[in-house]
């Protein structure tokens, strides 16, 4: 069957040709402006693997032990591999987590996005930000990164940026701070 048999119109020549819709899914993720995302360190991924194995470890250990009691060895081989591949499963997901993070610092607000399964776009007002914080675990510490968390008075606008190299948290610290105090005496 042909275009002519179905009803439809032959094209003309020299007519326009229909252009296909250009919206996409990821435009309702982009930070406007002609800005660009920054992105989070590579070291986050290998964070999120090392927690990974540091919980694994035991886990393993005491499960694939719990196992060879009742289910003998050949369950717990199988008790062993499936943690191996639940650790090699996380990360994949860590590098792609890290590589979904990125946050912009606009004019009035702060927008961060990340998801691997479900996206997510957070825009904190600088003017609504109670107070930034800043951690690090002792394994964030090791590897020189940290997270910093904005938080406001309505839970559901909080937003979090990890796998940030420790110099570069605490700047941005220090200008979401100094711009949510400006923001705020405007009040």
């Amino acid at each position: 069957m042909d275009g002519r048999q179905m009803g439809a119109h032959p094209q003309q020549p020299g007519a326009p040709v229909a252009a296909p819709p250009t919206y996409r899914a990821d435009q309702a993720f982009a930070p406007g402006g002609g800005l660009q995302w920054s992105t989070i360190s590579g070291r986050h991924a290998p964070h999120r693997l090392f927690t990974a194995v540091l919980w694994a470890v035991p886990v393993g250990a005491l499960g694939a032990y719990a196992v060879w009691l009742n289910g003998g060895a050949v369950a717990a081989v199988m008790w062993i591999a499936a943690v191996l591949l639940a650790t090699a499963v996380t990360w994949v997901v860590a590098e792609l987590d890290r590589r979904s993070f990125g946050y912009v610092e606009r004019a009035e607000d702060l927008v961060v996005t990340h998801g691997v399964l479900v996206k997510r776009l957070i825009v904190v007002p600088y003017g609504r930000m109670q107070f930034v914080d800043v951690t690090a675990g002792l394994l964030e510490r090791w590897m020189g990164i940290a997270t910093v968390r904005l938080h406001t008075a309505a839970a559901a606008t909080d937003a979090a940026i990890p796998g940030l190299p420790a110099l570069e948290a605490a700047h941005l610290r220090d200008r979401l701070a100094q711009k949510g105090e400006a923001r705020s005496m405007g009040l």
